[in-house]
């Protein structure tokens, strides 16, 4: 299930990117984790190594939760609980920071889940939102995942329905884009998820990729801005 962080050599820096599916929208209405997926980056990229489980929401799955995501009651039936893998989770999760897509609502359900197992809630210092980064970047611009995905030409003929190891991978791709694109020279000496971390070697500063935004996008920023008050570019 798990690939546990090995050692990290030199100042290499962790985090982890996550995601999760659920029942519903809402913890604190019973709604529950029925899937988490990890992965972790050294100094912002990908290394391979991934935690991941489905888990036994104890309770049932509204039919429109499961449109989006997949799962019913009876495919997670037997499941390990999520107190069977809290720990393991934590551990996989260390103490660096932790990247999600509207993070507030992943760490909210981790939060009640890890409570529920009498575990302390995450550090809030630890959060990166991958959506509010997007909409600083694209403001007025369609900013989930799927069009982040288009907007930086990342393949999603994979994902035909939310799934939270898939979601990861391809959140990871968009991290690395939202945060200047790939460094030129990069290079992972070592690709065995079970051997220790290799360090990310490069030989110049990160380039940042032109986005060509589409004639919806172009729509969306230009009504955007007709709502700015007082715009400081029509001042002077």
């Amino acid at each position: 299930m798990t690939e546990l962080p090995g050692s990290i050599a030199g100042h290499a820096q962790r985090s982890i990117l996550f995601d999760t599916e659920t029942t519903g929208l809402d913890p604190l209405n019973g709604d529950r984790v029925i899937e988490i997926a990890a992965l972790e980056l050294i100094n912002d990229l990908p290394t391979g190594r991934h935690f991941h489980a489905l888990i036994d929401p104890q309770r049932d799955i509204p039919p429109e939760a499961s449109r989006v995501h997949g799962f019913t009651a009876a495919d997670l039936a037997g499941k390990p609980l999520f107190a069977d893998i809290a720990a393991e989770l934590l551990a996989f999760l260390g103490d660096g920071r932790m990247i999600a897509h509207n993070a507030p609502f992943d760490f909210g359900f981790l939060d009640m889940e890890l409570g529920r197992a009498g575990y302390p809630p995450l550090g809030r210092e630890r959060m990166v939102d991958t959506l509010a980064l997007a909409k600083t970047r694209f403001p007025g611009m369609p900013n989930s995942l799927d069009a982040l995905c288009r907007r930086f030409s990342i393949d999603l003929s994979a994902r035909t329905t939310h799934n939270a190891l898939l979601d990861c991978r391809l959140l990871g791709e968009v991290y690395v884009e939202l945060t200047g694109g790939r460094q030129r020279g990069l290079s992972l000496a070592a690709q065995d998820t079970r051997g220790p971390v290799s360090v990310y070697v490069h030989t110049g500063p990160r380039t940042p990729r032109p986005v060509e935004p589409t004639a919806e996008e172009l729509a969306a920023h230009e009504a955007f801005l007709k709502r700015v008050k007082e715009p400081i570019w029509l001042a002077g």
